[in-house]
């Protein structure tokens, strides 16, 4: 991570779910280096529509996601109804490994686009 982002997290859990009636769920926990644990959730519809998020909303308040390919998984995050910022997830054909690309704009108005390497956990 930039070190702008601050002492990196010690753990980060994602959690993907099929629900019934063609609805996802996904959670994520990041585990700071106090042991203090953000819980961030959404309920949605793969199709790129509009759903609001839950738990902690510091970064986003809701989400639109899609999943073009089985291994691909795009979101794109709102807060206040403003763009935050764009996600993709590509899980690695093994399914132990996955890679985040996320792109927003920094305090200075510039875009960036940065990359997180995530190994599956037993």
């Amino acid at each position: 991570m930039p070190d702008s982002y601050g002492p990196p997290p010690k753990r980060v859990v994602y959690d993907f779910q099929v629900l019934a009636s063609g609805k996802w769920r996904t959670t994520i926990d990041i585990t700071a280096p106090n042991d203090s644990v953000r819980h961030m959730m959404v309920e949605y519809r793969p199709d790129g529509t509009f759903a609001p998020g839950g738990g902690d909303t510091s970064e986003a308040d809701s989400a639109a996601i899609m999943v073009p390919t089985p291994n691909v998984l795009v979101m794109n995050l709102a807060k206040n109804k403003r763009l935050g910022s764009v996600r993709v997830y590509t899980v690695s054909a093994d399914g132990k490994e996955m890679i985040e690309s996320a792109a927003a704009i920094n305090p200075l108005g510039e875009p960036f686009v940065r990359n997180f390497h995530y190994k599956r956990v037993p």
